[in-house]
């Protein structure tokens, strides 16, 4: 009889375990949509979704993984709408090998996809003056950037990561 009662109690036990631990993660997808989309990463993690680094992702989709500047290490990514959101701490410019320079917002955002960043928001490049990146698209030896006009750069200059220097205003 005790063996049965221990068989009983341990089925009630962890049907109200799992009945529990259900509810936990209800109460972080709600979480997940009531706070701002940079604490989304934060919940993704204690969701257990780990995400890869945002240099790896870029090379999945054929872009240069210095594209973005080092401090930029928090993303959101929405596979089935393709948008990508980039975090970087404070706005910047980045220098690359080739003499061009990017200037970044503290968000950017674009349309992801295989080779090319369309709609992009939060990204200028210095033509004469500063002119607002609209698409980034890469090929195997080029980088291509339009912004009002197409400006092609070597590839090569966009394949080391490297660090911004903070900018008063984007």
């Amino acid at each position: 009889m005790d063996e049965i009662m221990n068989k009983l109690g341990g089925y009630w036990l962890g049907q109200r375990a799992n009945k529990e631990i259900s509810s936990a993660g209800d109460d972080i997808d709600s979480l997940s949509t009531s706070v701002g989309e940079g604490a989304k990463w934060l919940v993704n993690k204690l969701k257990g979704k780990m995400q890869k680094p945002l240099q790896e992702l870029l090379r999945e989709h054929d872009l240069p993984e210095g594209l973005f500047p080092r401090e930029a290490t928090n993303y959101d990514f929405a596979p089935e709408t393709r948008r990508l959101t980039v975090h970087i701490p404070a706005p910047c410019e980045v220098g690359y090998r080739d003499g061009s320079v990017l200037r970044f917002d503290s968000t950017v955002s674009a349309t992801l996809d295989k080779g090319r960043l369309a709609e992009v928001e939060g990204l200028k490049t210095k033509v004469l003056v500063w002119a607002r990146v609209t698409a980034v698209k890469a090929d195997a030896a080029k980088v291509h950037f339009t912004a009002g006009i197409k400006k092609s750069r070597s590839r090569d200059a966009y394949e080391v990561v490297r660090g911004g220097i903070i900018v008063e205003e984007f």
